[in-house]
C-alpha cells in the first residue's frame, strides 16, 4: 500500500513535467527522452548492482511493458485529440482498475473482499467527479465515437499490463527466485514500451520529428524538463508501481494510482498557479477519503 502511495506522488510530479517537457520539445521528443533517459539510468542498475535479464519474469515484464507502456501509452495519446483530456483520463484511469481486477480473478484466482471492491468505487467516483465533463468545462476538442473505442483500448492496456506484471511475479517465485526488486522489474517493463513506441513512431509517423508545440527550436537546456518526467515517471514512478504490484493486488493497486491526476491538481496551484474548481476539490476529497479507507480495510 505505501508503494502505491509512492507510486501515486511520482506520477503527478510526472504530469507536471510532462506538460513542461511536451511544450519545450513536442510530443515525439519528450514521450520518447522519458524513456530512453529511464533506460539509461535503470539498465545501468540491472547490469550492475541488480539482476540484469537473469529471471525467470524477464519475458512476463518486457511483455507487461509491451501491453501496458506500449500499446497501452500509444492508445492514450491517440485517444487525446478525440477525446480531450479529461475524457480521456476519466476513461484510461477508471477503466483500467475493474478491467485488472475482473482479469486477476480469472486467470490468477486473486479475489478482493466486498469491502475493497466497494472502496475501490469511491475512489474511482471520485475521479469522475473531478473530470467529468460538464457545461462549464466542455471538451476542448470534437467528440469523436473512434476515441471511446480507443480510450478502453488505452484503458485495457494499462490494466491487462498490471495483471501480466502479477504473473511474472508469481513465475519468479515459482522457479524459486523471490520477487524482482522494483527497479529490475521496472527495467524490462521499460524496455518492452520503450520498443513499442520507438518502432510506432518510426513506422507510423515517419519523419515528423520536429517538435509541434514548441514556439521555436528546442535547445539542450529544454530536454530538463525530459529528464525530469524521465525520474519522475518510468524511473522512480514505475519501480515504485512494479513494488506495489509484487506486494498488492492490481485491483487495490490501480484505483489508489489512478488519483495521480488529481494529487497533480494542487502541484499545478503550487507550481504554475493553476487554481483548481470546486467540482476537482470535492472529486479529490471523495477520491482521499476511499485511499484511506483502502489503507485502513488492509
Amino acid at each position: 500500500m505505501f508503494a502505491a502511495l509512492l507510486t501515486t506522488a511520482c506520477f503527478s510530479f510526472s504530469v507536471i513535467f510532462a506538460q513542461r517537457s511536451i511544450a519545450a520539445v513536442g510530443q515525439v521528443r519528450a514521450n520518447l527522452g522519458r524513456l530512453l533517459v529511464a533506460a539509461f539510468i535503470l539498465g545501468l542498475y540491472a547490469h550492475t548492482i541488480g539482476t540484469g535479464f537473469h529471471n525467470a519474469a524477464t519475458g512476463w515484464l518486457f511483455l507487461s511493458g509491451v501491453v501496458g507502456m506500449g500499446f497501452g501509452d500509444i492508445a492514450l495519446f491517440m485517444a487525446l485529440p478525440r477525446l480531450g483530456s479529461r475524457l480521456t483520463l476519466l476513461m484510461a484511469q477508471c477503466l483500467a482498475a475493474p478491467i485488472a481486477a475482473i482479469c486477476e480473478w480469472t486467470w490468477l484466482g486473486t479475489r478482493l473482499t466486498a469491502a475493497q471492491l466497494a472502496l475501490g468505487a469511491v475512489i474511482l467516483a471520485g475521479i469522475a467527479v473531478a473530470f467529468m465533463p460538464d457545461r462549464a468545462h466542455p471538451p476542448r476538442v470534437r467528440l469523436r465515437w473512434s476515441g471511446f473505442a480507443i480510450g478502453v483500448l488505452a484503458a485495457a492496456g494499462q490494466g491487462i499490463g498490471a495483471i501480466i506484471t502479477r504473473k511474472g511475479n508469481l513465475v519468479s517465485l515459482a522457479a524459486g527466485e523471490g520477487l524482482l526488486n522494483g527497479i529490475d522489474a521496472a527495467y524490462h517493463r521499460i524496455l518492452g514500451g520503450l520498443t513499442i513506441t520507438a518502432l510506432w513512431y518510426i513506422v507510423v509517423c515517419g519523419r515528423q520529428w520536429a517538435p509541434p508545440t514548441a514556439a521555436a527550436p528546442a535547445q539542450p537546456r529544454h530536454y530538463g524538463w525530459a529528464v525530469a518526467n524521465g525520474l519522475a515517471g518510468p524511473v522512480f514512478g514505475v519501480s515504485c508501481y512494479q513494488w506495489a504490484l509484487a506486494t498488492s493486488p492490481s485491483g487495490i493497486v490501480l484505483p489508489i494510482v489512478a488519483t495521480s491526476p488529481l494529487l497533480a491538481i494542487p502541484l499545478a496551484w503550487w507550481l504554475e498557479g493553476d487554481r483548481p474548481n470546486l467540482r476537482s476539490i470535492l472529486g479529490g476529497v471523495i477520491a482521499v477519503a476511499g485511499v484511506i479507507g483502502l489503507i485502513l480495510v488492509r
